[in-house]
């Protein structure tokens, strides 16, 4: 979810709308300014929490002391669970680019570089927020063709630079074909302030995997749920239906059953 401050200027909101084009159609973006201090008081995070059951979230604010301000964060049972704050100092919108787009809905492939990723701890808890937040559905396979949106991150000392390309397939002469990216937008320069990380201990219990289903149960996309029974081969002869008057049998047709069995010879 994507949720615009009481006093946000035009720069943060081009960049929550930039950000909520990329991420359609598995995102929300609330128009309306919300006046809300994550830092101070998150309460309304986790009211939007609740109201979109949404577990990660982008906010946007700006003010003297810290302009053209984002939160970026998630939640853990719709409470606030990890948040970093990055000031945005360079942005260039979508609509600034004269260049192809990627169609709605594509699965963005994810690369990071600099080595400050993997030797802070802020750091690493910001690419790892990164990931759940473009990451996008999770999917058994992907064909070569939707390989096509590339998102760049690059750490140096505490600044972020977020690039966005788009991919394109050249012919080569051979099966496989040229690889070339094309800057596709939006692009931000970020810079890192202040931080609200989870304790261990609460970080790794959010971690925790829900138990293995058990067998012979599904869902469908509905979130109904399904079960499969193995049963013994029923007689369908003896089995209990409705009782209706339409349905017994008169006098006669007992009488001439009976008479049936009767007449059927014995076996020696």
């Amino acid at each position: 979810m994507l949720i615009k401050g009481g006093n946000a200027n035009t720069t943060v909101t081009e960049v929550l709308k930039d950000i909520y084009a990329l991420k359609k159609p598995f995102a929300v973006l609330y128009k309306r300014k919300n006046i809300a201090r994550p830092f101070e008081d998150q309460t309304s995070l986790e009211f939007f929490s609740k109201k979109s059951d949404c577990s990660l979230f982008l906010f946007g604010s700006h003010n003297k002391k810290r302009p053209n301000n984002l939160i970026i964060g998630r939640m853990y049972d719709y409470h606030v669970l990890d948040m970093i704050e990055l000031g945005i100092e360079k942005f260039v919108a979508l609509r600034n680019i004269k260049s192809s787009k990627c169609p709605e809905g594509t699965k963005p492939m994810l690369i990071f570089a600099g080595d400050t990723f993997d030797i802070s701890e802020e750091h690493r808890r910001l690419k790892n927020l990164l990931i759940d937040f473009f990451r996008g559905p999770v999917v058994p396979n992907v064909r070569l063709a939707g390989l096509e949106h590339v998102l760049h991150f690059t750490a140096v000392d505490k600044k972020i630079f977020m690039r966005s390309y788009k991919v394109l397939l050249k012919k080569s002469g051979c099966k496989i074909p040229r690889i070339e990216l094309e800057d596709m937008g939006p692009s931000l320069d970020l810079v890192m302030r202040r931080t609200h990380l989870a304790s261990d201990d609460l970080y790794k219990l959010a971690l925790k995997q829900p138990k293995a289903l058990k067998k012979n149960i599904s869902h469908d996309v509905f979130g109904t749920k399904y079960g499969r029974i193995h049963m013994q081969k029923q007689d369908l002869n003896k089995l209990q239906t409705r009782k209706m008057k339409g349905l017994r049998k008169r006098p006669n047709e007992k009488k001439t059953e009976g008479d049936e069995n009767t007449k059927k010879p014995k076996l020696e």
